[in-house]
C-alpha cells in the first residue's frame, strides 16, 4: 500500500513540474491574479488522476489484493474470537444447569 502512495505521489510530482515548467514557458495560461500556484497545483491533480489510473493499475490491484488478504484476516480473526466466547458462554450455561 505504500508503494501505490508514493508512486501515486511520483506522478502527481512529476505532472507539478511538467505543469509548472508549461506555464512558466507560457504554453499553459497563468491563472487570475495571485492564483497562480493554485491554478499549477489543481491543473497538475486533473492531469495526474487519470494517468495514475493508467499507469498504476498492477500496482492498484496489488494493495487492493493486499487490504482483502487483511481484512479477510480481521474477519477470521473476530470470528475465531466469536466462536470461543460462544463456547464459553456455552459451557458456564451448561455447568450452571447441572449444578
Amino acid at each position: 500500500m505504500l508503494r501505490y502512495t508514493l508512486m501515486r505521489l511520483g506522478v502527481f510530482v512529476g505532472c507539478l513540474a511538467a505543469v509548472w515548467g508549461l506555464v512558466y514557458l507560457g504554453v499553459f495560461p497563468r491563472g487570475l491574479g495571485d492564483s497562480n500556484g493554485m491554478w499549477i497545483v489543481l491543473l497538475s491533480l486533473v492531469v495526474s488522476a487519470p494517468l495514475s489510473f493508467v499507469l498504476l493499475r498492477k500496482e492498484r490491484d496489488r494493495a487492493s489484493e493486499t487490504v482483502v488478504r487483511r481484512v479477510d484476516r480481521m474477519k477470521a480473526g473476530l470470528e475465531s474470537n466469536r466462536s470461543q466466547e460462544d463456547e464459553a458462554a456455552d459451557s458456564a450455561h451448561a455447568q450452571g444447569q447441572a449444578s
